[in-house]
């Protein structure tokens, strides 16, 4: 009788235990550090996210060890997640500049153990656990088509006769900036059969000072060009720092794209564009450094299943499918993490966006 109390009060003395570590609030990533490798360093799109991701850790006790470069090279990002190997990571967390040159070097990090989830832009599903994505291409490619019928129509233009229009972006390996380019041109077929593509997708290889010599470019060689869409957080400010040099505001031309608020503001106040969008980046960047040593920390998620993220709230395991039609989905620990909404940014609205 005495050695079953006693096994009775061991018991108790551990449930006790686990009790007060839960009731300690530590997170099922506590103690553990993350490797977060940008596209590009000193891009605002980017430094917010990285931003967003350090606030977020501090709550889960979870370290975010930011790795980035001001160059957006392949080169460049494989050096950077083998820093994070020798450093001795429990995960990394990476938006990648292409969507299959980074595989070998990421399936080498995580067969050392060390989980790899991705943000923003993609690898090849075979190379990471998880990827948080903004959204799908037949939600991203309309939003930046409407985005610039708002506007157009805001000037005057008969969005349902000839409209003139083109896309700026970094470059055709980008896999969701290409995936929405697509998704948009089908929905511009679709919705508004009139309008006419000028000339092929301008390229600027995610480099600020590209961006603006490309934007250039593209103003001078179609001065009669109706609408911009830049879906790249680079090219949206470096097409329309151009149009500024320009001396073109928005009543001249629609330029409209993704990136962040901070980013743009200094456009929106001279005029020269009055609409765009994006999502928090800085709760994707949190999500998916969380997500990433979670399941580095011993934790197996397969598609249905959902995660609660502490103070960001329940997201749910998709198939790679459900992101890019066809992809296969191992049976565990791979799928895609979709963020719960977009924004559009106007001068009504900027001011509640600080980031």
């Amino acid at each position: 009788m005495k050695k079953v109390l006693a096994l009775v009060l061991a018991l108790v003395v551990v449930f006790t235990l686990a009790a007060a570590a839960l009731a300690d609030g530590k997170s099922p990533v506590d103690g553990m550090t993350v490797a977060f490798i940008p596209k590009v360093s000193g891009n605002s799109f980017f430094e917010a996210a990285n931003d967003g991701a350090q606030k977020y850790a501090a709550d889960w006790g979870l370290t975010v060890d930011y790795i980035g470069s001001p160059d957006a090279s392949v080169t460049t990002q494989l050096e950077l997640i083998q820093q994070a190997i020798d450093k001795g990571v429990d995960a990394i967390c990476i938006s990648s500049v292409d969507a299959t040159a980074l595989d070998e070097k990421l399936q080498e990090a995580q067969d050392a153990g060390i989980f790899v989830s991705t943000w923003d832009s993609d690898v090849s599903p075979d190379s990471r656990a998880l990827m948080v994505s903004q959204g799908t291409a037949s939600v991203l490619g309309p939003m930046l088509v409407e985005m610039g019928v708002d506007s157009l129509k805001e000037r005057g233009v008969d969005v349902t006769g000839e409209v003139k229009y083109v896309w700026h972006f970094s470059n055709p390996s980008v896999a969701d900036q290409n995936s929405w380019y697509v998704a948009g041109e089908e929905y511009i077929k679709e919705k508004y059969p009139t309008w006419v593509a000028i000339h092929d997708p301008y390229f600027s290889e995610q480099d600020p000072a590209k961006s603006v010599s490309i934007g250039e470019a593209l103003l001078e060689a179609n001065p009669d060009v109706d609408l911009i869409i830049c879906n790249d957080s680079t090219a949206l400010p470096g097409q329309c720092g151009a149009a500024q040099n320009k001396g073109l505001t928005a009543k001249d031309v629609t330029i409209t794209g993704f990136c962040p608020p901070s980013g743009m503001t200094t456009y929106l106040e001279n005029g020269v564009c009055t609409r765009w969008g994006l999502w928090d980046c800085g709760i994707q960047g949190a999500m998916g450094c969380y997500l990433a040593a979670y399941i580095s920390a011993g934790n197996t998620v397969h598609v249905g299943d959902k995660v609660d993220i502490p103070g960001i709230g329940e997201v749910e395991i998709l198939a790679n499918s459900d992101l890019v039609e066809g992809q296969e989905t191992a049976e565990e620990n791979n799928g895609v993490v979709l963020l719960p909404e977009r924004v559009v940014f106007t001068a009504e609205n900027v001011a509640n966006y600080p980031f």
